[in-house]
């Protein structure tokens, strides 16, 4: 039994393939997102309970191999997996997409991390956040602009930040969309992480289009052991002769 560690496209496309080959595979999903979207194969939601509660989780469900899908900044989650798995001699795959690189036109900056934002973002811009509700908390150092945070799932508390709101939101978003979105409030920089993915570039296409400048922020250093999309056929194939 395949461990699929779900919540991206790449987990959802995966779990298609390994299903459509008669592979056994349960997804797990983190539970962040309300109403996702339906996988094809068993499906799991919520934590595992820590490091403890993951290995009592493999063992339980004879768990053979694990496919990491997760998020480019999940990076706790990949640490802690990459781990456990080598310790147990456990088959584990890292699927990781490729980074978004630079176009002529755009107006990049690279942030090294969310407290780096506050070297290149200049004290009262206009900024739309992409990075995720769980990161807006951590942007107090922004808290001299007028902020925009986008979100899936409407928050239950206020917006952590004085002058700020929530946009809400689901993914994917068009072109045109975000470019009539940035059109209409203005904003002078749009924050996002380097997650990657064709899903994802329609933002800083828009951003382009509009003058915006980007601060970038750089995706964290994984596990050995990533796997790019070109090399995904191959991992693929290992995970049906498992």
């Amino acid at each position: 039994m395949i461990l699929l560690l779900a919540g991206t496209t790449e987990a959802r496309n995966l779990a298609g393939y390994l299903a459509d080959h008669g592979v056994g595979c349960v997804a797990s999903l983190a539970g962040v997102t309300r109403d996702p979207v339906a996988y094809p194969v068993e499906t799991r939601v919520g934590g595992f309970g820590g490091a403890d509660g993951f290995r009592a989780y493999l063992d339980a469900a004879g768990i053979t191999a694990v496919i990491d899908a997760t998020h480019p900044f999940a990076s706790a989650i990949t640490e802690r997996t990459a781990r456990i798995c080598a310790e147990r001699g456990l088959p584990y795959l890292r699927y990781e997409r490729p980074m978004w690189r630079s176009r002529q036109g755009d107006a990049w900056h690279e942030a090294a991390d969310v407290v780096d934002l506050a070297r290149i973002i200049p004290r009262g811009q206009r900024i739309f956040l992409a990075t995720g509700r769980q990161s807006v908390s951590e942007m107090t150092h922004l808290d001299h602009s007028a902020i925009w945070a986008r979100v899936i799932d409407a928050p239950r508390d206020p917006f952590p930040l004085p002058r700020g709101e929530w946009i809400i939101g689901r993914p994917p978003f068009s072109h045109a969309a975000e470019q009539a979105l940035f059109t209409d409030l203005k904003p002078d920089w749009l924050v996002v992480k380097n997650a990657g993915g064709a899903a994802g570039r329609a933002k800083l296409d828009a951003a382009r289009a509009c003058g915006m400048s980007v601060a970038m922020i750089a995706r964290p250093k994984g596990p050995e052991g990533i796997t790019r999309r070109e090399q995904l056929l191959d991992a693929l194939e290992w995970a049906l002769a498992l």
